[in-house]
């Protein structure tokens, strides 16, 4: 069983979706690491980001795998952990880039499923899961937040400016929501929950009364 939290950047999904996993006893993945490990990787490895064969050859490469855990969905690149690399923002906008690609796209659609495979339920959080990933999660749940709040929060979960951080998320929000495959948009059928005004706490509760119905 599959319960899927969309939303832009710094929405509150990876600590929702993480919280709702913990409560349920379920595994957890961000699929956007997946995205933000591919182009960590293409740039280690100095890989142009325009060209697309190469980074649909490089999902496929060894050389990077994505981890699920249980507080954070883990990177390795070259078996080293680099999960605190791929939070920084100007990574975060590479692989905004990179997820334009229809190619790399579906080229990482099979492992983002796989994450499902397994005993237990999955709580999958992204930009897409709801609508592309899982379609047919049996529940389903969009997170947004007016633009000042979630630069806030990014802003002081990275030590940096806020008024950059605005104007970094409106790009990538512009970005994901606009590219021609798989745009970041409400999954039909799902929970729209605004948490500028929730705490953590809050949101969990309000989305566990929602999935209780639905699971």
């Amino acid at each position: 069983m599959v319960i899927t939290i969309d939303g832009p950047a710094a929405s509150g999904k990876s600590s929702v979706s993480r919280e709702l996993a913990r409560r349920l006893g379920w595994n957890w993945v961000s699929t956007g690491a997946f995205y933000r490990g591919l182009a960590f990787a293409a740039l280690q490895l100095q890989i142009d980001l325009d060209d697309v064969s190469s980074l649909v050859a490089l999902t496929h490469d060894p050389v990077w795998s994505v981890r699920m855990d249980e507080d954070r969905t883990k990177v390795f690149f070259k078996n080293q952990d680099v999960t605190d690399l791929i939070a920084h923002e100007d990574v975060g906008n590479f692989a905004s880039k990179v997820s334009h690609y229809p190619e790399v796209r579906k080229a990482l659609l099979e492992a983002q499923r796989n994450c499902s495979n397994g005993p237990q339920g999955l709580v999958a959080e992204g930009r897409d899961c709801g609508t592309v990933v899982f379609p047919q999660a049996q529940a389903k749940v969009y997170l947004t937040a007016n633009s000042e709040h979630r630069a806030a929060r990014r802003a002081a979960e990275l030590g940096l400016d806020q008024d950059e951080m605005v104007k970094a998320q409106k790009q990538r929000d512009l970005q994901d929501s606009t590219r021609k495959v798989a745009p970041m948009a409400v999954p039909q059928d799902a929970l729209l929950l605004d948490t500028t005004e929730l705490n953590l706490s809050e949101v969990v509760d309000k989305v566990v009364d929602y999935v209780k119905d639905k699971i």
